[in-house]
């Protein structure tokens, strides 16, 4: 059985499977299951390819990308799903429908619905592809190939360069460090837990509702979350998971009152910060450069929260690629919050958690299935 990820392409335009196509044969480590020009064709497609993951477009002839996803849901796949549709442009509604229904990310084209310079996102997709499809892979006991595989699949390198890996590649199938290093010293002991800050990135979506989800009524604490996700987007997200959370969600607003019981998504392309007045704590945003290549970036909320509440923070940090927020969890942690991490048997991809744990600023590593209830507990604890 070969060990690459097999791709299933679900797009009406000739032009735009072939073009994601050959981005798929160039990536060592994946490979094309099948192509289909619509969601019926995919799903007559599907028990005889079995891929590890597909990529959808919504817009299509005949049974649409929504209407793929309710059949895919009723007959109980759970196949990984990408979309990568022009429609994500003009409708963030519907982009959002597609996750609730169970699309686990997504990504615009370009320029409009036949994408001639759908290279431009080759490197984002490709990277989606190796991070939901060697998960899957995993979770039905497939293997998935190890970087030394995976470099022996490269093409000839040129004399003294070394092979290029996509930005996912070395977080599967590398196991952790066996110890992390030493945490950091503690300046003050944990006290009450006054504000809840979590950054998650790629696998974001789909987490964040169960953890949302499983949120007690009467959770008390603000939550501020770093999801990154483009602008445009995230004001959609958050009625989204309005919709099934105990708590009032709603994306930050410059000036907005944090108040208890509420949770604030920081708006797509803004930073979001903590101002702790005597009376109240106020919600910034800033167009201040990326971080760590992201705005908004969860080591920018971690740094805030640990200044203005210092050991009253209870930091999270959640699957997703590089080490966004890794390092600032650690100024939490030495300001005498409490941290943690998603594990990374249920992360899509261990990466920024993983860092932060090698780096000894995870007190606890804790399954996605279980995050909304740890952090509850440890919320309501009096310290």
């Amino acid at each position: 059985m070969a060990d690459e990820i097999s791709v299933l392409i679900v797009d009406d335009s000739a032009l735009m499977r072939n073009l994601i196509g050959k981005m798929i044969e160039n990536t060592p480590g994946l490979q094309i299951g099948e192509k289909a020009m619509n969601g019926l064709f995919a799903l007559q497609k599907i028990p005889r390819v079995n891929p590890d993951v597909i990529v959808l477009d919504l817009e299509m002839p005949e049974m649409n990308g929504i209407e793929f996803l309710r059949e895919r849901k009723k007959q109980g796949i759970d196949i990984p799903v990408i979309i990568l549709s022009s429609i994500a442009e003009k409708g963030a509604a519907i982009t959002m429908e597609a996750l609730s229904l169970g699309a686990s990310d997504f990504i615009q084209k370009p320029s409009g619905s036949v994408s001639e310079d759908i290279h431009t996102v080759r490197d984002h997709l490709t990277s989606l592809l190796i991070a939901y499809g060697g998960q899957y892979r995993r979770t039905k006991g497939k293997k998935v190939l190890t970087p030394e595989e995976y470099a022996a699949k490269q093409p000839a390198p040129e004399t003294g360069k070394k092979p290029v890996f996509p930005p996912t590649f070395g977080l599967f199938g590398v196991p952790t460090s066996a110890e992390p290093a030493p945490p950091p010293a503690q300046i003050r002991r944990p006290a009450d837990t006054e504000i809840i800050a979590i950054g998650i990135s790629t696998g974001g979506p789909d987490a964040l509702r169960v953890v949302f989800a499983n949120f007690d009524t009467d959770l008390k604490q603000p939550v501020l979350v770093v999801q990154h996700m483009p602008a445009g987007f995230t004001l959609e997200f958050a009625r989204s998971l309005d919709r099934i959370c105990p708590l009032s969600v709603k994306e930050g607003e410059e000036g907005d009152l944090i108040k208890p019981g509420c949770a604030y998504i920081a708006p797509g392309n803004k930073h979001i910060e903590v101002e702790k007045k005597a009376g109240a704590s106020i919600l910034h945003l800033s167009d201040a450069p990326p971080v760590n290549g992201h705005r908004p970036s969860a080591d920018v909320l971690f740094a805030s929260v640990a200044m203005a509440y210092t050991n009253h923070v209870l930091g999270v940090i959640m699957t997703g690629m590089g080490r966004d927020g890794a390092q600032q969890l650690g100024t939490i942690y030495k300001e005498g919050g409490i941290t943690l991490g998603q594990d990374e048997k249920t992360a899509v991809v261990y990466g920024m958690p993983r860092v932060a744990y090698e780096l000894g600023h995870v007190m606890e590593q804790v399954s996605l299935e279980k995050m909304g209830r740890r952090i509850c507990d440890l919320a309501k604890t009096r310290r």
